[in-house]
């Protein structure tokens, strides 16, 4: 779809929806509207059903982390029209505390993606029949995807053969993480290589 035909689309949007989007842009071959939280199903109902839309596949959710907002995370969602060949991207500024409508009664697909946003990033999804972790284990600890989150993670997984079960705990680090001086094993090492005997034998 080209860029006028997608920035068409984007203006017939807002125009039906005022009040939902706060603001649209095309970026890259792609339609992105933003929209506000309390807005959201009633406005992927409208992208669903409208005729000019027609977004009837969610493909995709995730969410972005920006820790140093007071919105900190984008929550994003994908969309793909099969009968007008064209896709949209949809954003809403989430804050930490806040809890997302989920989208489940007007996309039944949006269940295991809104575990997954949840799973990684720790953002509730209010009316979600079962919000629980998918990806990580039902003790971990934190969510991997926010920022802050240590690349070592919390603790650590292994299997105990006195107790005979998986055990977890701290992580316990033999050496000293990812610090590395950016030294070549050749800078400052004396090294006698072939043939520099001659050289001395010559001074």
């Amino acid at each position: 779809m080209s860029d006028e035909a997608l920035k068409e689309l984007g203006a017939t949007i807002e125009l039906k929806r005022p009040d939902n989007v706060l603001g649209w842009e095309v970026a890259f071959g792609e339609l992105n509207v933003t929209v506000t939280l309390a807005s959201l199903v009633p406005f992927v109902e409208f992208l669903k059903s409208n005729g000019n839309c027609q977004f009837s596949s969610l493909v995709d959710i995730t969410a972005v982390d920006y820790p140093e907002r007071d919105a900190r995370f984008d929550v994003v969602y994908h969309f793909l029209s099969m009968y007008q060949n064209h896709r949209i991207r949809v954003k809403v500024a989430v804050r930490e505390d806040d809890m997302v409508p989920s989208i489940i009664d007007v996309h039944p697909s949006a269940n295991w993606f809104e575990r997954e946003v949840f799973d990684m990033f720790g953002i509730l999804f209010s009316g979600h029949p079962d919000l629980r972790r998918i990806l990580t284990d039902y003790g971990f600890r934190g969510h991997p995807l926010r920022k802050d989150f240590p690349t070592t993670g919390y603790t650590e997984v292994r299997y105990d053969e006195v107790q005979k079960r998986v055990v977890y705990e701290p992580v316990k680090l033999v050496q000293e993480y990812r610090q590395f001086d950016f030294m070549s094993p050749w800078e400052g090492a004396e090294y006698i290589l072939p043939g520099d005997e001659k050289k001395e034998a010559k001074a």
